[in-house]
This record gives structure tokens, C-alpha cells and sequence, in this order.
């Protein structure tokens, strides 16, 4: 009994020295950071560098206790440091004092440790040539959070604690493109409410895969698959437009849908119908500049007019056809009759609506519907026809009002030589243009269509008359 009891005693002695003394070193550690923010535990207190610029000091120790390094103390870091003894170090600038600090990560993290992170992998080889890349431009500094759990409110805080600061991406053909990601302009896009996984589904907080690209526009094009996932319908119609044609021909300047739309700061384009216009003189800028001093451009970037048609009205978003076949040329009547046979639209310019009708009624636009009919039914081959563009242009189109009549008919009667090589001055004059005949316009015609109108039932219904009177006294004298 005595024995036991006195390892017993012993026991609780020992375990109660261990906890003062470990009650000792909890104050002696508490003490040496308490020295430490007598001074930077103050808002307000700068370290001023050579070139005038400043960063502060202050350590905020709330927020020093939620971070990955709480259970460190000062000195553990700035081991230069202590009591007796606060140098005074001079820096250039806040970049080199910033590489410098950097240093002391890698005391505890190893280059080696650091580089088995794929997300580090191009940082690091950046730094091997030459440029650095501080720990505490992602990480910070006394606030430093474990990034490996869920710290963040939500995906967009996780990804730019990194792409929120200047980062690039270097292919092999030495070009290189930013990651940097302006936030402002992630919220005011269409896609705002996504998260970054939901485009970019191969990368997470645990993942962050390492892809090899020729250049910037092998990559720009590998990513703009990520948009069929959502806009498959989209991506379906591109399919069959010329711009996805010449694309796998090899032509790889052909736009794809981040060229069109953008990546991150994606809009809508409906509202403002010259950012439309805008996006195709990326690629079409001599079209664009003789489309802008058209009656249509003209229109749309002086006067913001949202009626005037702009590039997709024509050629449509996405299944893009190519305008120099036949059988986009056969549609263009079409096309120009969606606006010029709308009565709203016409009305407020004082324009008639029977433009497309005259020419469908006309020899032009009868004979352009038989071959059609011809070649879609039978197979025949196909012959060219006046349309609208032959006459009025394309992207050229001007009006017709500011205009001298001479000039007007000496110009139009260059078009109809185009195709009737013999024409006379006056060949143009058999035409009526886009107006029906009435008593100001083309009257003598008018008032022969209105006479015909008036005798060729009377005639039709005298034969008729003749044929029944006929019949009948062949029956009666039967």
C-alpha cells in the first residue's frame, strides 16, 4: 500500500508540474508576440522604401489567429527579431521587399514540396527564368489561410486569391496570355451567376491539371468547346456555317465563340445592335468601313438607330452560310423583304412595302422563282438572275433620295449592262421601279391597267354570254 501510494503521489506531482510549466511557455509566447504588437498590433504604423513607395505594418491579431500559422510566434518567421535586437533593413522598392520576405516560406516549404502542386508549376519555372513570383501575392501574409479546406465563401474567393493577381500562361511558341481575372467584370456578365467549375469542370480546389498548347489561339479554340455543354443548339448550328468550314480546312483564324462573345466579360448584345457590327469588323474591317458610310451604317452608328439591319440580319449568328453561293444568293429577296415588308418599320421613313413584292412580280423575280423551282424539283442546272444586291449593292447600299435622277439612271442603266450587254441609254426606262403605277406615278400605265381592268371582264362575260346564247338555240331548234 505505501508503495503504491507513493508512485501515485508522484505521478500527480509530476503531471502538475507539467502543466505549469506548460502554463509558462503558453505566457512566454504570448508575451514575446505581445512585445511585438505593442507596436504592430497599431493601425497606422508604415515602412516607407526608397522609391517613395509605402506598405503598412500592422498586424491584425484576430485575424493572425485564424490563419494556417497560429500556433507560430513572431520570432519563429522573422528570426532576425527580438527583444534586444529590431534592425533597420532597406529596400529598393516594395517588390524586392516582397521577394525578400518570400524567402522565409521556403524554410518550412521546400522547393520541392512546393513544385509537387500543379497549380505552382508554371510559377515556378517562371522564377527559374528569371521572374519571381512572391508566396504572398496569393497566400498574403500573416492572414495566410489553408487553402487545401473550404476557408472561402465560395468558388470566385477560392480561384482569385490566385487569378485575381497578375498571372500568365507561356506556350511553346513563346507567346503568353494573362489569367488575371477582373472581378468587376465577371459580375456584370451574363454568366455571373456560374461558378468557375461550371466552365472550367476539369480544375478544382484539388485539381488543377497542367495543359500543353502550340500558342494562344490553339488554346482559345480548345476552350471554346466548353461552350456547346450549355449552348449546344449554338454550337449545332456553327456546324454548318462557313466559318466552322474554313476552320477545319485549318484555317485557324476563323472565329469561335470566344472570339465573338468574349471569355469572361460576356454581354448581351441584343440591346446595342452596333456591338454586333463591332464584333464582326474584328475580322471584317474593310467591309465594316464601306458598311459604315452606307444608308444602313450610317443610320445605326450616327443616329443609333436600332431598325437598320446589321451583320447577322443578313447573315444570320451562327449557321453563317457563305454568301457567294447560289444558294444564298437565291434567298436574298428574302432576306431583304424581312425588313422592307414590315409596314411598322416602312411607315416611320415613308418607305413603300412593295419593293421585294414589285420585284417578285416583275420578269426578274417570276423567272429567279421558276429556275429555283427547276433546280430544286428536276435538277436542272441553275442560271444567275437579277436580285436586289445586283442593283442597290451589298454592304454599299446608299439612298436613292439625295441622289440626281441623271445620275441615278446612268448608273442603273452600267447594272443592266452587266447581264443585257446590248442595252441601250433608254433600256432602263421600261422598268417602273418598286412602284405600283397610280396617277403620280407612271400614269398613262395606270390608266391602261385600269381600262383593261374594266374591259376584260366585259369581254370574258360577253363570250361567256355568246357560248351559253349558242348552246341554248342548238337545243331549242333540236
Amino acid at each position: 500500500m505505501g508503495r503504491a501510494m507513493t508512485v501515485t503521489i508522484l505521478t500527480f506531482l509530476i503531471s502538475l508540474l507539467s502543466v505549469f510549466s506548460s502554463e509558462g511557455l503558453e505566457d512566454v509566447e504570448k508575451k514575446k508576440v505581445g512585445d511585438c504588437l505593442q507596436c504592430h498590433g497599431r493601425p497606422g504604423i508604415i515602412k516607407r522604401f526608397e522609391n517613395g513607395e509605402t506598405i503598412e505594418a500592422y498586424v491584425d491579431i484576430e485575424r493572425l489567429r485564424r490563419s494556417a500559422h497560429k500556433g507560430l510566434r513572431c520570432i519563429d518567421c522573422h528570426s532576425d527579431f527580438s527583444e534586444e535586437r529590431h534592425p533597420v533593413s532597406r529596400f529598393r522598392s516594395k517588390e524586392q521587399f516582397k521577394i525578400r520576405m518570400a524567402l522565409i516560406c521556403r524554410r518550412c516549404h521546400k522547393c520541392e514540396e512546393i513544385k509537387n502542386a500543379s497549380i505552382h508549376l508554371n510559377l515556378t519555372r517562371e522564377e527559374s527564368g528569371g521572374r519571381p513570383h512572391p508566396c504572398t501575392n496569393c497566400h498574403g501574409s500573416h492572414a495566410v489561410r489553408e487553402v487545401s479546406r473550404r476557408t472561402y465563401g465560395n468558388e470566385e474567393q477560392y480561384c482569385l486569391n490566385c487569378h485575381g493577381h497578375p498571372l500568365s500562361l507561356s506556350f511553346r511558341n513563346s507567346e503568353t496570355i494573362t489569367f488575371r481575372i477582373d472581378l468587376s467584370e465577371l459580375q456584370t456578365s451574363v454568366h455571373r451567376r456560374l461558378s468557375c467549375s461550371d466552365c472550367h469542370f476539369g480544375f478544382s480546389e484539388s485539381q488543377h491539371p497542367r495543359r500543353n498548347f502550340r500558342g494562344r489561339r490553339e488554346f482559345s479554340i480548345a476552350n471554346s468547346e466548353t461552350c456547346r455543354r450549355c449552348h449546344f443548339d449554338k454550337y449545332s448550328n456553327t456546324l454548318e456555317s462557313i466559318h466552322y468550314t474554313l476552320l477545319s480546312q485549318g484555317n485557324l483564324n476563323a472565329p469561335v465563340c470566344t472570339d465573338c462573345h468574349g471569355f469572361h466579360s460576356i454581354q448581351r448584345l441584343g440591346k446595342e445592335r452596333i456591338l454586333i457590327a463591332r464584333r464582326c469588323q474584328k475580322c471584317h474591317e474593310g467591309i465594316y468601313s464601306i458598311y459604315a458610310n452606307s444608308v444602313h451604317g450610317k443610320a445605326l452608328i450616327d443616329e443609333n438607330n436600332q431598325d437598320v439591319p446589321v451583320c447577322i440580319d443578313c447573315h444570320t449568328a451562327h449557321n453563317i452560310k457563305d454568301p457567294l453561293t447560289l444558294d444564298y444568293r437565291e434567298h436574298i429577296p428574302d432576306l431583304c423583304s424581312n425588313c422592307h415588308s414590315n409596314k411598322v418599320i416602312m411607315s416611320k421613313y415613308g418607305l413603300s412595302t412593295d419593293v421585294v413584292k414589285t420585284y417578285l412580280q416583275s420578269f426578274h423575280g417570276v423567272t429567279l422563282n421558276l429556275y429555283r423551282k427547276q433546280r430544286e424539283e428536276f435538277g436542272k442546272p441553275a442560271r444567275l438572275i437579277a436580285v436586289c444586291t445586283d442593283c442597290h449593292g451589298t454592304h454599299n447600299i446608299i439612298s436613292t433620295r439625295t441622289i440626281e435622277p441623271a445620275f441615278l439612271k446612268a448608273n442603273l442603266i452600267k447594272r443592266c449592262q452587266q447581264c443585257h450587254k446590248d442595252a441601250p441609254p433608254r433600256f432602263s426606262d421600261s422598268w417602273l421601279s418598286h412602284y405600283k403605277p397610280s396617277l403620280s406615278k407612271a400614269p398613262l400605265i395606270f390608266l391602261i391597267e385600269w381600262i383593261y381592268n374594266i374591259f376584260t371582264p366585259i369581254l370574258i362575260g360577253g363570250i361567256l354570254l355568246q357560248i351559253f346564247l349558242h348552246v341554248w338555240r342548238y337545243a331549242v331548234n333540236r
